[in-house]
């Protein structure tokens, strides 16, 4: 019984697949009526079938172009930040250079040979003992060198170098030591730090004439740092420790801790 319906499945599909041949053929135009009946009954499957892919197409189109869209947005998102950081950038060292140029109208540039620097960090304890600068062995600073600002005044040494960056010891530290003479009587002595309590001048002897309000320059003695250099006003005398010798607390007009940009001096000219 299944091999006589496999048998008769087989003769139908055949007699179907030779009508439709003879139909697709139409040898001498026999089978006209058969492909026009045909044909009115596939053109709604047709014109579905071309409706459904003409807006697939349509749809495959869209989606293509939001996809492009997008990769243009962020390429002009990725241009319009690039192009704010830049501005941001510029508008900083225009504003960097509008300081400098102002810091040097104020410095002896034809007394010295100096290299503008940024400070990019301080003493992280609040003490005031040291500052990092952005220039370094590769811009010709070296150890001992005097660091300034405006109007010549000084601030410090350079303690450490490195190839783009240099640690200066100020003279509030402890270890600092600059000779200083008093400009008015011309009483010496030498400039240190207090242990973050300021600058003293010590090692003045006792018959030295020196007062409050009076001006402490460098002397320029055994060191790298050129004479003349203000380091600042007497605030108060006392005798020393051992009373062999006068203190004067001395007054910076330079608050370190808002310092932007310093001055190293490289030579003498």
């Amino acid at each position: 019984m299944k091999k006589f319906s496999s048998r008769k499945l087989f003769k139908t599909l055949a007699v179907v697949v030779i009508f439709g041949l003879l139909v697709f053929f139409n040898p001498q135009g026999f089978f006209n009526p058969f492909r026009a009946v045909f044909s009115q009954i596939a053109y709604p499957f047709e014109t579905f079938s071309y409706s459904v892919s003409y807006k697939f197409r349509d749809m495959r189109d869209f989606l293509v172009s939001i996809g492009e869209l997008k990769d243009e947005n962020r390429r002009f998102i990725g241009e319009n930040q690039a192009l704010l950081a830049e501005n941001a950038k510029l508008r900083d060292m225009e504003r960097e250079n509008a300081f400098l140029r102002e810091q040097v109208g104020l410095l002896p540039r034809d007394k010295f040979d100096l290299e503008a620097t940024f400070v990019i960090s301080g003493d992280s304890q609040g003490a005031g003992n040291w500052l990092e600068i952005n220039k370094g062995s590769d811009n010709g600073v070296r150890e001992g060198m005097a660091v300034v600002v405006s109007k010549g005044i000084l601030i410090g040494k350079v303690q450490q170098v490195f190839s783009n960056r240099s640690r200066v010891m100020l003279l509030s530290n402890p270890k600092s030591a600059v000779g200083i003479a008093v400009s008015q009587s011309g009483a010496k002595g030498i400039v240190k730090g207090e242990y973050g309590l300021g600058i003293v001048a010590d090692s003045i002897l006792q018959t030295d004439s020196v007062s409050i309000g009076n001006e402490v320059v460098t002397t320029g003695a055994g060191s790298d740092v050129p004479r003349g250099l203000l380091v600042g006003t007497v605030q108060q005398v006392r005798p020393s420790s051992d009373h062999l010798f006068q203190q004067a607390a001395i007054s910076s007009p330079v608050d370190v801790s808002k310092l932007e940009a310093v001055f190293v001096i490289k030579a003498n000219k």
